[in-house]
């Protein structure tokens, strides 16, 4: 028996989710900081059209929801995202996207962390510097090491406690911007500030708000359900249920706080256009506007959800985290030691990872919105691969009973796929470039391991079922470099960039079709992962 069977039949997960804590365990992990900040942000970039981003931008994450739905009832277990991979383009591809995921999970606990100092940092002035936009101190460093330490920690219980928790923290997050909705809609009195300074926003700001203001990076978190497959009873039915529930909720509810933070503003908000928004409080922005109103209670509870909602969502990317490392180690994509369970059955040495390699995020993104672009861009490239995936085990596995079979897959997935590429697109080029440049030297460094110090032949590697990889991320990069977001060239001009990004998605899933694998090796992998469940 293989290191591999032995460790995973030694300690099996626990399968205690239900439908209902899955639903929660998604919805939470969406509602989080991104509530916070992301209306305010977003209206500084697209006025009063940020609306009509947070509309875009659930169409966008619905699109490719669809796609996972379908793909997560296929792979009921925890870290599906890794194993999709490897049912579509094989080992290399499957090595290379897990760890492209565990990038995607990681910075996540610790920019929530961020969210949570920079609301306290109003009435507890040690944690950011003073007129640096966001960049933590010291101390605010430490703090924020210490919160995502505690996150580790309650991920250390049985996943059926964990969700019990969750599930508490959810009803509040839920409530808590609700409220804020229908407090800030009644005490309004400007509403006509929907039409003020229309010359200080443009259409491409609805568009470009999308990454830049935490927009996409709000809807994010549909794919914990995804994650945690393994930890539950009836996978095939659960899976689907919660992933799409989860995003019909976060949009009712991000797309009317937008409405009522326009709506509470003052015209002396926006004295100086809404680029140069700014009002007492913004720091904390709703709980600033709730205070400007008058309502004291409003803004109290607000700052005390600012360390619930940030929190609950890091505790569950943590989770979530864990079990891609999980898969990692399951698939040999990782050590072994990454699949060892504490006696709670839950992977402990995984979430010390999360935990540590967290702590290490907070250096080169010291600011929640810088991580955020960072991380928007990253995890939206790992998203990319589920409308491909999608459409290869359609065609190679046309037979294969699906739980849940989305309707339109031949349109719908190809449209998931432009419109995660043109998200990529908006971060800019200096986010595009970095993403890049780390993703190149991963796989640089990746390729040398595998050749000249595991030995392993080149046939193995799977390097014909990755070429598509390098047109993909290679032509993204230069539709950054042409256009004109991000320090970009600004060659191509808006509008445009739209129609260059979708004819080179639609090239690039070409190739992706092409490079993927044959009916009998998706069989013949699917068979592996079947006898690792």
């Amino acid at each position: 028996m293989s290191t591999i069977s032995s460790l995973t039949l030694s300690g099996k997960l626990r399968r205690d989710a239900g439908v209902v804590g899955l639903l929660l365990a998604s919805t939470t992990s969406i509602i989080g900081s991104g509530w916070l900040f992301g209306a305010y942000h977003a209206a500084k970039i697209a006025g009063p059209l940020s609306i009509g981003s947070w509309v875009l931008g659930a169409v966008i994450i619905m699109l490719i929801a669809l796609c996972f739905a379908e793909l997560a009832a296929l792979f009921p277990r925890s870290g599906a995202l890794v194993h999709m991979s490897h049912a579509s383009h094989g080992e290399g591809l499957g090595r290379i996207w897990c760890w492209l995921l565990f990038l995607a999970y990681v910075p996540v606990p610790a920019v929530e962390t961020e969210a949570i100092v920079t609301y306290a940092n109003n009435y507890l002035p040690y944690f950011i510097r003073p007129g640096s936009e966001g960049l933590l101190t010291t101390t605010g460093f430490v703090a924020c090491a210490a919160l995502l330490g505690i996150m580790a920690l309650l991920n250390l219980m049985v996943v059926r406690w964990l969700l019990n928790v969750n599930s508490t923290i959810t009803w509040w997050k839920i409530l808590v911007p609700v409220l804020t909705i229908i407090g800030l809609m009644m005490a309004s009195t400007h509403w006509s500030v929907m039409s003020a300074a229309p010359d200080t926003y443009k259409l491409s700001g609805m568009f470009t708000a999308l990454p830049a203001a935490g927009i996409v990076f709000s809807y994010l978190g549909f794919r914990t359900a995804i994650d945690l497959g393994g930890e539950t009873a009836n996978p095939h039915r659960n899976i689907p249920l919660a992933v799409i529930g989860a995003v019909l909720i976060a949009a009712a509810i991000y797309i009317m706080l937008q409405v009522a933070f326009i709506w509470a503003l003052s015209p002396a908000d926006l004295a100086h256009g809404w680029a140069n928004l700014s009002f007492k409080g913004e720091m904390g922005p709703f709980a600033g506007l709730a205070a400007s109103l008058g309502l004291g209670w409003m803004a109290t509870l607000l700052y005390i959800d600012a360390y619930i909602s940030p929190g609950g969502t890091g505790l569950m990317y943590v989770t979530g985290g864990s079990r891609i490392l999980f898969a990692a180690g399951e698939m040999d994509a990782g050590p072994q030691w990454l699949i060892k369970l504490n006696r709670n059955k839950v992977p402990w040495l995984s979430v010390l990872v999360m935990w540590v390699v967290g702590a290490i995020f907070l250096l080169p993104f010291p600011a929640w919105q810088q991580m955020v672009n960072y991380i928007t861009s990253i995890t939206v490239l790992t998203y990319g691969l589920g409308p491909i995936a999608l459409l290869v085990l359609r065609r190679n596995l046309p037979e294969l009973k699906r739980p849940f079979r989305m309707t339109g897959a031949s349109v719908i997935a190809p449209l998931a796929f432009i419109c995660s590429n043109l998200v990529i697109y908006w971060t800019g080029l200096k986010t595009n470039s970095f993403l890049f440049s780390m993703v190149a030297i991963g796989f640089v460094l990746y390729a040398i391991y595998y050749h000249f110090v595991m030995r392993k032949p080149a046939a193995a590697f799977g390097w014909k079922n990755i070429s598509w990889l390098l047109p993909w991320f290679g032509g993204i990069w230069l539709l950054s470099w042409l256009g004109g977001i991000g320090g970009g060239r600004g060659v191509i001009g808006f509008g445009w960039d739209i129609l260059l990004v979708s004819i080179w998605s639609v090239i690039v899933m070409a190739l992706a079709m092409r490079c993927a694998l044959g009916a009998n090796e998706t069989s013949a992998m699917m068979e592996r992962m079947d006898r690792t469940s």
